[in-house]
């Protein structure tokens, strides 16, 4: 793709510090950006991921993001010194605000209809790799380092949704293992294990997220929110159930002109194109 134009976060008297979005045509990509000290998450970034997201699920223009980190690495994870130091120093409650302040990061992401890809080089690691988890799609390198190191600092695995969604992705025996070991799984066994979708070659990872998140953009964009949808609803349902909800989910992605579309493309021998209604 061709470089992008940087932009605002599209909140309204908000300055973003440690994240920068950059949109092109229809994706827009995330750099979690503090690569002298390896893209660690602060208080603030954790807002601003939040507002960002949150913002996404009204989003028209944008249809796909990508979510990287600058530098060569994606993110080591919390800052040890601006947020596990004050952490030692919090009350109770004040724990809690701030547990569930960074798992409303995971909420927002996952709750947005544009499918999320995760460009991952280097360090991805704790916080780090939990925002790899809860993107959609990630593309790693066989440099990229997974870790979800939270039982090394005497923390619980069970940190913003990892003990719910890293079994569905890599399975149960799996994550148990990364989750009380908090030991690295490497690029190559990432991908065996299913975390990363595939591996590419570093100086390309982040160039081909991009397009695979363009032609997830230039798809059918109502149909590709109703599959996130059910991707996410479904593992708290019954095999009849889901039967049920997916028959009235597709009856609903039968109404778009996006389906119209492909029929009359079919049917002239064309490919569609879609406009995502």
């Amino acid at each position: 793709m061709n470089a992008a134009n940087p932009v605002t976060l599209p909140l309204k008297g908000y300055a973003a510090r440690h994240v920068r979005l950059a949109v092109d045509g229809k994706v827009a990509t995330i750099t979690l950006d503090r690569p002298d000290k390896k893209n660690p998450l602060t208080f603030e970034s954790y807002a601003e991921l939040a507002d960002l997201f949150h913002a996404a699920a009204k989003e028209k223009a944008v249809k796909a993001f990508v979510i990287c980190g600058a530098g060569g690495n994606f993110s080591s994870g919390g800052d040890v010194f601006e947020i596990i130091a004050p952490l030692t120093k919090m009350a109770t409650a004040e724990l809690l605000d701030f547990t569930r302040m960074t798992g409303e990061v995971i909420k927002a992401m996952r709750a947005c209809p544009q499918p999320i890809v995760a460009a991952i080089d280097g360090v991805c690691a704790g916080a780090g790799a939990i925002l790899a988890m809860a993107s959609d799609l990630r593309l790693g390198t066989p440099t990229a380092k997974v870790a979800f190191l939270f039982n090394r600092v005497g923390l619980a695995g069970c940190d913003m949704g990892a003990c719910a969604m890293l079994p569905r992705i890599i399975g149960q025996g799996r994550a148990a293992e990364l989750l009380y070991t908090g030991r690295v799984l490497d690029g190559e066994e990432a991908e065996r294990w299913g975390f990363f979708n595939r591996l590419v070659p570093p100086d390309t990872v982040l160039a081909q997220a991009q397009h695979l998140a363009a032609e997830l953009a230039a798809g059918p964009t109502f149909a590709n929110g109703m599959t996130k949808r059910m991707l996410e609803m479904e593992w708290a349902m019954s095999v009849e159930s889901a039967i049920e909800a997916e028959a009235v989910a597709q009856a609903l992605c039968m109404e778009t002109e996006d389906f119209a579309r492909a029929f009359r493309a079919f049917a002239a021998k064309q490919k569609p194109v879609f406009e995502g209604n």
